[in-house]
């Protein structure tokens, strides 16, 4: 496979030409652990440090972790703060604690193309407007999950728009990106929302009785099963066994990650909290760890409560060509995909700025692409 190295913020840009099109991978830096050095019955094949943005195995694309400490909003649902010594519009500083990103007035990623992959984006804390040029909208978070399959092509804008003006806005969010089969990537695009409500959250209690909390936002973990994905998505396909879970763990917690299926690429991604033994080896915060996917694993969270995302899925197996938003299998369908983007807008933009948001007092909805509105119950 074949994949260019870029972030989320180069994955919005569309200035450069098909022309100098880049491949080439880079999986982490700095603390890789070689295979060969592991027990023949160790289930951990690879130790590695975080960047930014995340870099997962087949069948995932990306992972962008949002940590946004946002000030209070102003009557626009803008920060309150100067933004002078921003450079807005390519804003990723953390200048104060947050960036703008490619918003100018509100934070966010106004309008911008994908074709050829989904993407699964959690709001853990603090709410997002959607909107896109099949004139669907959406403003959900607090937990909610957006499923997005971009298939043979949308627009679309994120906004983070500071809806309280009498205290902080504070966001956090994953964004992770699931490539597409070849013979799914130019499917009708679809997207999906899962509800708080509706996504379990399995609580077990270790010996001490120290819990460990697994949200369940794709795939099963016993009896508790996730809300459906969209038809298209590859975590559609039992085969699949595709899972994405998080945990958070108490103080001391012990936890044991069941054993899945073979053949699976499975990550655990420590991004909260001091020190974590994962199969009785010390793991540094922020660091992902790569499993062996058919053994169970012993988790056992530091003096400080522990967060971790975990990515799990069957390799698609294609060859991956990406240039920014749009990921495919030859150079040659890369640039159809800017051709037609060229040509078509992929339906054009049906709102009357690139970084529409909605009402400040519109609470979480959904009207999906069939003019369905869709709200949490």
């Amino acid at each position: 496979n074949t994949m260019s190295n870029v972030t989320r913020r180069d994955s919005l840009k569309l200035g450069a030409t098909v022309g100098i099109l880049s491949t080439g991978c880079q999986r982490g830096t700095g603390s890789e652990e070689p295979m060969s050095a592991k027990p023949a019955l160790d289930p951990v094949l690879s130790v590695e440090k975080l960047s930014f943005p995340w870099h997962p195995p087949d069948p995932f694309l990306a992972c962008m972790h949002h940590d946004d400490h946002y000030p209070k909003g102003d009557e626009r649902m803008a920060p309150t703060v100067s933004l002078s010594g921003r450079d807005l519009g390519q804003d990723f500083s953390r200048k104060d604690g947050f960036s703008m990103y490619h918003g100018r007035t509100i934070p966010g990623f106004p309008q911008h193309p994908h074709r050829g992959f989904e993407t699964v984006t959690v709001v853990r804390q603090g709410l997002l407007d959607h909107s896109d040029s099949l004139g669907a909208a959406a403003r959900f978070g607090n937990g909610d999950v957006q499923w997005l399959t971009a298939g043979g092509g949308i627009l679309h804008s994120e906004m983070f728009p500071l809806l309280k003006s009498d205290q902080e806005n504070p966001l956090e969010l994953f964004q992770i990106w699931l490539n597409l089969p070849a013979r799914d990537k130019m499917v009708k695009p679809h997207f999906t929302m899962l509800w708080h409500e509706k996504i379990p959250r399995v609580v077990h209690r270790d010996s001490r009785n120290r819990s460990t909390t697994v949200t369940v936002v794709a795939g099963k973990l016993g009896e508790s099963r996730a809300p459906s994905p969209p038809p298209n998505s590859w975590a559609s396909r039992p085969e699949s066994d595709l899972a994405i879970w998080t945990f958070r763990m108490e103080p001391g917690a012990e936890f044991t990650l069941p054993a899945a299926s073979a053949g699976l690429n499975r990550s655990l991604y420590f991004f909260l909290g001091t020190s974590l033994r994962v199969a009785g080896r010390n793991v540094e915060s922020y660091h992902s760890v790569a499993l062996k996917s058919d053994e169970p694993v012993l988790l056992q969270a530091g003096p400080d409560a522990v967060e971790i995302l975990m990515l799990q899925g069957r390799p698609i197996g294609e060859p991956v060509v990406q240039y920014g938003p749009f990921v495919m299998n030859t150079r040659t369908e890369i640039q159809e995909a800017f051709a037609d983007y060229q040509r078509t807008q992929f339906g054009g933009w049906p709102w009357p700025g690139n970084d529409p948001v909605h009402a400040r007092d519109e609470g979480r909805f959904a009207r999906l692409i069939d003019g369905k509105l869709d709200r949490p119950v």
